[in-house]
């Protein structure tokens, strides 16, 4: 399958409260996660969703899909949903996490007794024999590898990282196109990246 987890990735299997979170993660290209209730490590390879009871009788308590993550941001509930300026937890601050092409599996992941599920670590490898959730957790003798590699992944992705942008011109006739500038000026035919 194009796109399958890779055997030594990270997957964060992720909860999908409701229907309408698919939606915005197939449409959108996000997922989101409540600061104060989300795990120490958001610093993985894949987000598997697990789907609630609100997903009805014949999707609920599974895994279905997956995506890839390619980007994790800080904001606000209020700046994720525009459309709920007064939600109650409107300044609360979330985790954005921006992502692939939602995928569906071959054959659901089942959820069998493990039917509350808040988040889980695994191994692509894992993930890719998985039948039940249960099949998903990484025993003792591989759970101190794996929180090792997780938590030094996070400590890079915190590092401060400061790359050498190249010098070059911009033209004004296309930045008047693509944001707020009402009239070229003609007498700067462009502006250098230093300008800014």
């Amino acid at each position: 399958m194009s796109g399958y987890p890779e055997i030594d990735s990270f997957v964060l299997v992720a909860i999908l409260p409701s229907p309408r979170d698919m939606e915005i993660a197939r449409l959108l290209g996000w997922y989101r996660i409540p600061l104060k209730s989300s795990p120490k490590v958001l610093e993985v390879d894949y987000l598997a969703f697990y789907q609630t009871a609100a997903f009805g009788k014949e999707h609920r308590w599974r895994i279905e899909s997956f995506a890839e993550v390619r980007g994790l941001e800080l904001t606000t509930r209020r700046e994720l949903f525009r459309d709920e300026p007064d939600h109650p937890r409107a300044e609360e601050e979330y985790f954005k996490i921006q992502i692939g092409p939602v995928q569906t599996l071959p054959a659901p992941i089942l959820a069998d007794n493990w039917k509350r599920i808040t988040f889980l670590y695994t191994t692509g490898k894992l993930f890719h024999g998985a039948a039940r959730v249960k099949d998903l957790v990484v025993h003792s003798e591989d759970r101190e590898v794996l929180w090792r590699a997780l938590r030094e992944r996070a400590s890079k992705s915190a590092e401060y990282r400061f790359r050498d942008e190249p010098d070059f011109e911009l033209d004004l006739n296309l930045l008047a196109m693509l944001g707020d500038f009402k009239k070229v000026d003609e007498s700067r035919p462009s502006y250098r990246t230093e300008d800014w």
